[in-house]
Formats: structure tokens, C-alpha cells, sequence
């Protein structure tokens, strides 16, 4: 039977640590914890988190610079019973992108995976306020008192014992969970705090189809909001999490048949990378039976073709942005009715889960009837308080709608319809923003760095989208002057943008199109793109 619904994400995993203690909670490549196991890790890191003096008092949250290992996932249960929020962050991510969420957030506790040893050094190097390093794996770091004198290290051997029970402390539905940073226009990223409350009521709406046997894919990045449907929904019905190898996350089809999962959840794109690479046979996944794809487009040739190989399965399609906590949308598809309800080849994004509501609005905020477009603007329980720290921001997207009161909805810039059985369907962007395989991307984030190292002002940039129609890549239009400063450009964007937002293309034009208003004319270049041969 599904569990009763949790007030906070740390009450969801201590319920069924207490129905199931010796029952699978994680499993990573070959190692198996269970829920004691997994509780005790939390408990060592929320202990030391609590008693390691000045560096844990204070800040609402604590850094986890941890890739799909124990430390990682413990990290995440540790933090929130310490009664702190957590923010992830990736160390593939250039290291002045990961000191600037970690100024921004005022962390100053940072627990960091044995896997992510490497990676530290050049992160710390140019912090200037003292951080406590916790390391519940490494036993020491050479030189590093010499180092980093300014910070102070806790590795594994002077972790605090758990504590008898894990449990958590002074968690209200306000307390924050996590902060997730996205791509912002600005050239800044925006961070996007999430509340108990936002959570666990995604959590809760998600949870009554699930049980103990079942075993969950953990496929989506810890610092992709997504991620906490992978884990604490399954942590709330006492399932299993199963991590995806780094190697395995775009072609996981061994995975999910040698693992026998019965939940999987990514991207659509996953889908297409495995038919590229001829890894979907029909009935290739006897064993899942709900499938939930979300972050994009998902297309009714990416579902039917998941039908052949995971015949058993129910299909979702979800939508929601990171500010709304994972998915406010949800659709399933149904082989008799679905084919109909579908646009252009594009699967519906749903009605909205219970406790959320959708308004489409004009230009001038006022709301559109059936049929007519407009942007999608969010109210309920799952939307977040705001941008952190950045008031200005939070005014231009979180804002009431004419003749809704003071309610407060969240603007996203998407584009909708709603049909006349109710149902919403994605039109496109009313901005620049794409997604590259699920994640957020402003352009403009990335032109600003182009054209600061071009010295070029005509620059533009452009998702590069694949035969399928979804966006894997960017390509970057530059004037034929920059074209020896090639080497540079892909340097300076590797050092200030994550691996997704790097281009993979650069095309050199002069003169470059313009349209009618003298503007760089992005039609043009975007049918530029459509005749170059994918890779």
C-alpha cells in the first residue's frame, strides 16, 4: 500500500527505514544499501554537519559537490535532517561557475565525494571566505592544511558517530530543501530555492502507483531538479534506487534490463540516442512498467518506439520548470485516445496534478480562452518563494494576474494551448531560452561570453537540434574575424559554462543576415543549420 502523504522529504525516507529496514534503498554499479545502511551515512554526515563548530551554524545551505556515490546520496538525507537546505553542484562544471553558486548561496559548510577529490583543489583556490570541507570518505588530502590554510577540513576519520535513529530537526513546510541554480540571461545564473512544502507536494501527488519491490532509475544529474523524483519518491514508498553510471546515462539500455527496473525516468532525448546507437529491441524491458519522460518535447515517434521495446509500460509525459518543483503537468498515454489529442507530432503536456494550477495569459497578463495561445503561468503549492537573493528577478516572474487576487503565479515564458477536453500543449518559447538535453539554456548567457572574448558585438548563438527535432548541441555564428581566435573561444567557454552550453560548432559569416529592422536574422541561420550534416 502507497505510504501516507510526508509533511517534509526527510519524514518519506524514515518511515519506510522503519517498515523496511534491511530492504534495498540505493544500489550503485555493484554495491547495495540498504535503508539502515543508507541511514547510517546520513546520520555520520547530519552529526558532523551539527558539531563541526562556526562553519555549521547559520547558512541555510550546504554545498554538495558529490557525482553518484554514497557520498552524494547520503549527502543529500544528512543535510536536509541537519535542518539545511542542499545545494548540488556538479565537478564537471568549470570551477568559477561552481564559486559563484557557492558565493551566492552563502554556504559555508561543503561536503564534497571521493570522487570529486580531484576537482577541489581549483575550487577552492580562489575562495576568500573560509569554508568547512567535510569528506566522509577520504581519509586526507596532501598539503592540504598547507594549501588551503584558510579553510578547514573534517575528513572521515573525525566524523562525528551516528547518532541511535536518524532524525530530523525544526523541519517546517518553509524550511528550505535545496537550491538549484539555472542558466541566466545575464550571464549570471539564477538560483531557485525550493521549500519542503514545494517538495514533498510533488512527492506526495506522485507516490500512489509504487511499493517496496519497486526499483527506480536514477538517471538525471543531482544538480537537474527532476532528480528528486528519482529519489524521494521512491525513498517515500520504500523502493529501490538504482544510480546510472556516468558511462551508461545516454545509452542505459543494458542497465535497465540486467537491473530489471520497473520505473524509468530521463529525458525523451535518451530515447533517440539509444535508437541512434541500435540498443532498443522489441521487448527489450519486460520489466518497467511506468516510463516518465519530461525536460522536453516528448514526440509520438519517441513513444512509440518506447512501447515496442517496454510493452508492459505506462508512459508519462511531464512538465514543469525548475521555479515549480520538477512537474505540474502530467500526462499518460493511452494507445486508444492519445494518437488523437496529439499537435504536430508532440505529445500533450498534461492536465495539473493536484494543488497546482495553470493560467494561459497575453502579452498584457490577462487570461486566454480555450484554444487561444499563451504563456504558462503557474500557481500552487509546488512554486517556489523567488529567485535567492534577487528581488528584481523575482518581481518580473513572480507576479499576480489581473483578476486573480493577490495569488502569486510564476511566469515561465512557455507557450500553450488548451484544447477542448482540457488538456495543454507546448508551443514554443516566447524568449530565447532552449534545452539541451533537459537542461535550461540562455542564449544570451553564452553570446555574452563569445563576444567577450571575440571582441566581436554580431554574435549569436543557436541550438543545433537533431533529426528527431530535439535541440543536442549549440552552434555559435561569429564574423570571420574571430576565426583565429577559435582556440580561445572554445577555452573561455569550457572555463565559464558548463559542458552543454559549450559549442560544438563554429560557423564564420560575413556578411552576417539581417532582417527587415536591421537585426541579425536568426531564421536564416537556423535554415543555415538544417542543411549542415549532423554528426
Amino acid at each position: 500500500m502507497p505510504s501516507a502523504p510526508a509533511l517534509n522529504l526527510v519524514e518519506g525516507f524514515l518511515r519506510s527505514l522503519h517498515r523496511y529496514p534491511q530492504r534495498p534503498a540505493l544500489e550503485i554499479e555493484d554495491r547495495i544499501f540498504h535503508y539502515a545502511d543508507l541511514a547510517h551515512e546520513a546520520s555520520r554526515i547530519q552529526q558532523t554537519i551539527l558539531n563541526c563548530g562556526h562553519g555549521g551554524n547559520g547558512a541555510p545551505f550546504v554545498g554538495l559537490l558529490a557525482h553518484r556515490s554514497i557520498t552524494a546520496y547520503a549527502g543529500i538525507l544528512g543535510i536536509l535532517a541537519a535542518g539545511r537546505g542542499y545545494l548540488p553542484l556538479h565537478p564537471r562544471f568549470p570551477a568559477e561557475r561552481t564559486r559563484t553558486m557557492l558565493a551566492a548561496s552563502g554556504a559555508n559548510v561543503l561536503i564534497v565525494g571521493e570522487e570529486c577529490r580531484e576537482s577541489l583543489p581549483a575550487l577552492l583556490q580562489e575562495i576568500q571566505p573560509p569554508l568547512t570541507v567535510l569528506m566522509p570518505e577520504t581519509s586526507g588530502l596532501k598539503d592540504s592544511a598547507e594549501r588551503f590554510a584558510i579553510h578547514r577540513f573534517i575528513f572521515s576519520d573525525r566524523f562525528q558517530p551516528p547518532a541511535s535513529a536518524l532524525s530530523w530537526r525544526g523541519i517546517s513546510s518553509d524550511s528550505w530543501a535545496y537550491l538549484m541554480f539555472t542558466s541566466g540571461s545575464t550571464g549570471i545564473p539564477k538560483g531557485v530555492p525550493i521549500t519542503h512544502g514545494n517538495a514533498v507536494a510533488y512527492v506526495n501527488s506522485s507516490c500512489g502507483n509504487f511499493n517496496a519491490e519497486d526499483r527506480f532509475s536514477q538517471f538525471y544529474d543531482l544538480t537537474f531538479d527532476a532528480s528528486i523524483g528519482d529519489l524521494f519518491i521512491a525513498w517515500q514508498c520504500g523502493a529501490c534506487v538504482v544510480c546510472i553510471p556516468e558511462h551508461s546515462v545516454m545509452a542505459p539500455a543494458k542497465i535497465i534490463r540486467e537491473k530489471r527496473l520497473t520505473r524509468w525516468e530521463s529525458v525523451p532525448s535518451a530515447i533517440a540516442f539509444m535508437q541512434k546507437l541500435r540498443l532498443l529491441k522489441p521487448a527489450l524491458f519486460p520489466d518497467l512498467r511506468i516510463s516518465v519522460f519530461g525536460a522536453e518535447a516528448l514526440t509520438v515517434s519517441a513513444v512509440e518506439a518506447w512501447r515496442e521495446v517496454a510493452p508492459h509500460s505506462e508512459i508519462i509525459n511531464e512538465y514543469g520548470p525548475t521555479e515549480t518543483t520538477n512537474a505540474v503537468l502530467r500526462y499518460r498515454w493511452d494507445e486508444k485516445s492519445s494518437p488523437a489529442l496529439c499537435h504536430n507530432g508532440y505529445v500533450p503536456l498534461g492536465k495539473p496534478l493536484s494543488g497546482q494550477d495553470i493560467c494561459l495569459v497575453d502579452e498584457n497578463l490577462n487570461a486566454v480562452g480555450e484554444g487561444e495561445l499563451g504563456e504558462i503561468c503557474i500557481g500552487g503549492s509546488q512554486v517556489s518563494p523567488g529567485y535567492w537573493n534577487d528581488p528584481e528577478r523575482t518581481r518580473k516572474q513572480f507576479l499576480s494576474l489581473p483578476g486573480f487576487g493577490s495569488r502569486i503565479w510564476y511566469r515561465t515564458g512557455d507557450l500553450a494551448l488548451r484544447d477542448s477536453h482540457g488538456w495543454f500543449h507546448y508551443k514554443g518559447r516566447r524568449d530565447e531560452q532552449v534545452k539541451i538535453r533537459g537542461y535550461r539554456v540562455e542564449l544570451q548567457e553564452i553570446e555574452g561570453v563569445l563576444r567577450k572574448i571575440s571582441g566581436c558585438e554580431q554574435v549569436v548563438s543557436m541550438a543545433w537540434s537533431a533529426a528527431n527535432g530535439s535541440p543536442e548541441a549549440i552552434a555559435a555564428f561569429l564574423p570571420s574575424q574571430a576565426r583565429d581566435k577559435e582556440d580561445d573561444l572554445l577555452e573561455g567557454c569550457r572555463k565559464h559554462l558548463p559542458e552543454y552550453m559549450v559549442p560544438r560548432r563554429f560557423y564564420y559569416l560575413d556578411p552576417m543576415p539581417l532582417n527587415a529592422n536591421g537585426k541579425i536574422d536568426r531564421k536564416k541561420l537556423a535554415d543555415f543549420l538544417k542543411e549542415k550534416p549532423r554528426e
